[in-house]
Formats: C-alpha cells, structure tokens, sequence
C-alpha cells in the first residue's frame, strides 16, 4: 500500500475560488430568497430566479456541497445559516452587500496579487463613486455581523462609561449597549468617519446614551475617565509607532480596571494559526497597503503602555478580541 500522501487538500485550496464565485452569483440571483419560504427543485428554483434550470441545479449543487444547503429527493432547502444570513429581507443580517463586495471588488482585485508578492504594494482599486459604495456597503455589512458576535461574545457586565475610539461602525458599541443596560458610549471618530453614526446610534434607540467627537485618530487625546473602551479595526490603519501612541493615550483616558476591546485580524504564534487571519493579512495589503499585525506585536504595544492582555476572544466569522485590563 502506497504511504504517499493524497492532494486532496491543496486541491480543496487551490479550487476554491469556483465555490466562491458560485456563492456570489447564487447570492446574486436570489437563490437563497428563493428558499426561504421552503423546499424547492431546481426547476422551481429556476422560474423564481429566472435562470435556466441547468444553472440553478449547478448552483444548488454546490451549495448543498458546501452545506448551505440540504438537498432530499430532488428538493433544496436552506441550512440555518443560509436562512440567518443570505435571504435578503427576512435574513438577520444580509450578507449579500458583503458578498456583492467581495465578488465585484476584492475578487478581481486579487487578480494583482502577484504584484503585491513581488513588490510588497497593494494594487491598483482604480475606484469611482459606484465602486466606492460598492466597497463600503460591502465593509459596513461585514462590520454589522462582527458588531453582532462583539455583543454576543464580550462581557462588559458593570461597564458604565463607554470610549469608542477611532472606529468604522457603531455596530460594536450598539452591540455592547444593548447587551449592557446602564452603559453609555461617547464616540471619538476621525472627521468623514462619522457618517451614518447619528442614524445608527438613532435606529437602536440609543441616542440619549451617546454623544460624538470629532478628532484625527492618530493624534487626539480623548479625555474622560472610561471604563470601557473599544479600539476595534483601528489598528491595522496605523503604523506601529502610531498605534503606540493610541494605546498610551486610551490608557491615559481609562480608570484602573478598565477594560479594553482590542478587535482585528492577528497573525499569531499558536500551534495552528486561524485561516481567517491569515488570508486577511493578503488581503488588506492586495487592497489598500494595510497590516494585520503579529499578535505578539500588539501585546507588547499595549504592555507598554499599562493594558495587560486577559483574553483572546474569537468571535465566528469575524475577528478576533483581544480584551486587556487598565493596570
């Protein structure tokens, strides 16, 4: 008997772009939606999209091959993460501004990743307005479900006065407040970064336990005296001497004890690294030149500057937290 080993993972890897892309265009048709009201044959699936009968069957297949789909007697119906995520309307969240990013952004865009392995610059985006909110439909949607799993994951029990410090969404401290009754959060986003803040702090009915300040992330000093803060996707935007600086002055503005949510992708030195980190750090240097740092390069910033690390939190399909005290 051979001892050689199968190809069947690299060929699971290297392949995985079909799947991807059958993903986005089942997203795009509307198959999910399709289901969602119950079982359907790929000729039902192909008159409530409007594809052609051999289309839907090609990508019902492959979606139940994935798992997001069951297939019995013919008939497919959604798992219950397809249901949660990926039938517009009536999902959770709807993934498919995500999945419309990645399939029309991100995706030909790593076309140039070859460059970026050879010169160690981002591509070219070669964006304009309707990409551009193609890209942050896209960035926002993420950003609801890591805020949705932030909530679900971080405990902020006896959290009072919330510092949200140079974020992307008010996804994260939404989260936190509907999680923690009594907790109120003052936003410090940088100028252009707050839009939509005042809609979304609205939406949750949570505007009487907020209030916003504008100031450059990379050099405001935020006063007060926080006992929770969040420098959630902040630190993959600055440069390390940067993001020193930004942890010496939250520490500045928290009281002894304090916690602080450090959210993004790391590079770590576990016995097995996370995938999903690992294939970000590609992809924020294919897009824009931006760093998924080494996690112990992190920890050694915020030591430095007086927050000891207690946790490391993985949050399912989003980041990872890494949760330090004020000492």
């Amino acid at each position: 008997m051979s001892t050689t080993p199968d190809a069947g993972r690299i060929l699971e890897i290297a392949t995985g772009y079909m799947a991807a892309k059958q993903l986005f265009e089942a997203s795009r048709i509307g198959l999910f939606a399709a289901l969602e009201g119950g079982p359907q044959t790929a000729d039902g699936i192909a008159a409530a999209t409007g594809v052609s009968a051999r289309m839907a069957r090609i990508l019902a297949d492959a979606m139940a091959a994935k798992g997001l789909l069951t297939r019995t007697d013919g008939a497919y119906a959604l798992a219950p993460d397809a249901a949660a995520y990926l039938t517009g309307d009536a999902a959770v969240i709807d993934l498919a501004p995500f999945l419309t990013f990645l399939s029309e952004i991100s995706y030909p865009h790593w076309l140039q990743f070859g460059h970026t392995v050879d010169t160690t610059e981002p591509g070219d985006l070669q964006m304009d307005d309707a990409r551009w909110a193609t890209f942050m439909a896209g960035v926002m949607t993420y950003n609801r479900l890591h805020g949705q799993e932030f909530g679900r994951h971080i405990d902020l029990t006896g959290a009072t006065n919330a510092l949200d410090f140079g974020g992307l969404s008010a996804a994260f401290a939404i989260a936190a407040m509907q999680a923690t009754p009594g907790l109120r959060t003052t936003f410090v986003y940088a100028p252009g970064f707050e839009d939509g803040l005042v809609d979304a702090v609205a939406a949750a009915g949570l505007t009487d336990r907020t209030s916003i300040e504008l100031a450059d992330t990379a050099t405001a000093e935020p006063a007060g005296a926080y006992d929770a803060v969040f420098a959630n996707h902040v630190i993959h935007r600055f440069s390390a001497d940067e993001n020193r600086q930004i942890f010496r002055r939250l520490r500045a503005a928290a009281v002894p004890g304090a916690t602080l949510t450090v959210l993004d992708f790391f590079l770590d030195d576990d016995a097995e690294q996370r995938a999903l980190d690992a294939v970000h750090a590609g992809e924020y240097l294919v897009i824009d030149g931006t760093v998924v740092y080494p996690e112990a390069e992190v920890r050694s910033w915020l030591a430095e500057a007086g927050w000891d690390v207690r946790d490391k939190v993985a949050l399912p399909g989003s980041p990872r937290v890494l949760v330090a005290t004020a000492v």
